[in-house]
């Protein structure tokens, strides 16, 4: 990550970039065979819920934003299914997306290495994920960031796929 990229949470004023970045980035992910994402799905409305929430962070860099990620410790039910313990407060990441021009800077990583920071300063140990089973790119990501795989699972909101879960304890 260069010193010219800046994490910091999305503000209402963001919202016609994320929506516009996530537009650029689904059309990719179809491509790739991934359809975790649609026209419908992640939406501005969750979008803009997340910025309510105080739960949505940018990676933005002279200006652009180059990458966004929604940091909260909701675990979907379906969570019980994967191999951790569902009873551990966690952060997890969701509707993590990096536009199509920053791909491959560490903008992802540099989200994910935020989490860790988000989750030490709530006083949680434990990381997690989930990605689509279509999606190698975060797939050969989180383990390289010291993820371990936790398992796979669906999700009742987004059916017919199948989700790989991922967690990364810290010390």
């Amino acid at each position: 990550m260069g010193a010219d990229l800046t994490i910091r949470r999305a503000t209402a004023a963001d919202l016609p970039a994320v929506v516009a970045l996530v537009r650029a980035v689904v059309p990719l992910m179809n491509a790739a065979g991934n359809f975790q994402w649609t026209t419908e799905y992640p939406s501005e409305a969750v979008f803009r819920q997340d910025i309510a929430r105080r739960h949505l962070w940018v990676a933005e860099r002279l200006g652009a934003l180059e990458g966004v990620a929604a940091l909260t410790q909701d675990q979907d039910a379906e969570y019980a299914g994967a191999d951790w313990d569902a009873a551990e407060p966690a952060l997890v990441t969701h509707r993590l997306a990096v536009a199509p021009a920053a791909q491959g800077r560490g903008v992802a990583g540099a989200l994910l290495a935020h989490a860790e920071h988000e989750a030490r300063a709530r006083g949680l140990r434990a990381l997690r994920v989930d990605t689509n089973s279509e999606n190698a790119a975060t797939q050969r990501l989180f383990p390289k960031l010291g993820y371990r795989f936790a398992g796979e699972i669906t999700l009742a909101f987004r059916p017919g796929l199948r989700f790989f879960c991922y967690e990364k304890q810290l010390g």
